[in-house]
C-alpha cells in the first residue's frame, strides 16, 4: 500500500508530466522531420547525385542476381542495406541542425538585454523614488549615496 501511494505521489509531480510532453511532442516532431528529410531533402539530394535513391541501394549476398531491393527481400536473400542506413544518418544530422538552431534562437531570445533600473528604493520608508533622487518625496530623509538600494 505505502509503494502504491509513493508512486501516485511520483505521478502527481510536475516534472513527470513534463517529461511525458516532451515525449509527445518529441515524437510527434520527429516525424515532422522524418517527412523533411524523405520528401523534401532527399529527391533534390538524388537528383543532385543521378537520380539515385539512397533507401534503394543494398548490397546482396546471396549471390542471386535481384532488380531491385524489394525483389531481394521478397526472395529472403539477405541484404545489407546501406541506402536506409545513409538515409537514416542524414535523417539524424539534419534533425541535429534543426535542434542546433532552435536552441540557438530559443537561447537568444531568452536572453535579453534587461532595461537599466530607473528607480531605487528609499532605505527608510521603502518607497520606490527615482534613481536621481537624493532625497525621498515620502519621508523627506535626505538620501547620502552610500544608503542608496536599486531595485
Amino acid at each position: 500500500m505505502k509503494t502504491l501511494a509513493e508512486f501516485k505521489k511520483f505521478l502527481s509531480r510536475g516534472n513527470v508530466i513534463d517529461l511525458a510532453v516532451a515525449v509527445i511532442i518529441g515524437a510527434a516532431f520527429g516525424q515532422i522531420i522524418n517527412s523533411l528529410v524523405k520528401d523534401i531533402v532527399m529527391p533534390p539530394i538524388g537528383l543532385l547525385l543521378g537520380k539515385v535513391d539512397f533507401s534503394s541501394l543494398y548490397i546482396n549476398l546471396s549471390g542471386h542476381a535481384y532488380g531491385s531491393l524489394a525483389a531481394a527481400q521478397r526472395a529472403g536473400a539477405p541484404t545489407i542495406n546501406y541506402g536506409t542506413f545513409l538515409n537514416t544518418v542524414i535523417n539524424f544530422l539534419i534533425i541535429a541542425l534543426i535542434i542546433f538552431f532552435a536552441v540557438k534562437i530559443v537561447d537568444k531570445a531568452s536572453h535579453k538585454k534587461t532595461a537599466s533600473p530607473t528607480t531605487k528604493t528609499c532605505p527608510y520608508c521603502l518607497s520606490l523614488i527615482p534613481l536621481r533622487a537624493t532625497k525621498c518625496p515620502h519621508c523627506t530623509a535626505d538620501l547620502p549615496a552610500q544608503d542608496m538600494v536599486h531595485q
